[in-house]
């Protein structure tokens, strides 16, 4: 069951990369969720490299911590990749936080 619901998950994953590519001018803010925290990167496919990186329990706070690193470092523009998460509930709360706060997306 564990196996399969893994396998699912992946599809999912990969249905929603395929149109994401994050590159130099906008790189791709990825998000993953746990049950207890959330976590976001900025991340530059190109390269490989991650470029600015949040964390925490609350989404907005997150949010707003990853806009900001993101400003500071001149990235004001994003490719929102959301995984195999709906765009619901903390995910939501956290692009509409990065977006209040400045990024583009």
């Amino acid at each position: 069951m564990i196996k399969r619901h893994l396998t699912i998950k992946l599809q999912r994953q990969s249905r929603s990369r395929r149109k994401t590519k994050g590159t130099a001018l906008r790189p791709r803010l990825t998000v993953f969720r746990s049950l207890k925290y959330i976590y976001a990167q900025i991340i530059n496919d190109a390269q490989g490299v991650t470029l600015a990186a949040a964390s925490g329990s609350d989404p907005e706070a997150v949010g707003g911590q990853l806009a900001a690193l993101a400003l500071k470092k001149k990235i004001s523009a994003v490719v929102f990749d959301r995984g195999a998460y709906k765009y619901h509930g903390r995910v939501r709360c956290l692009a509409a936080a990065a977006r209040q706060k400045g990024l583009k997306f």
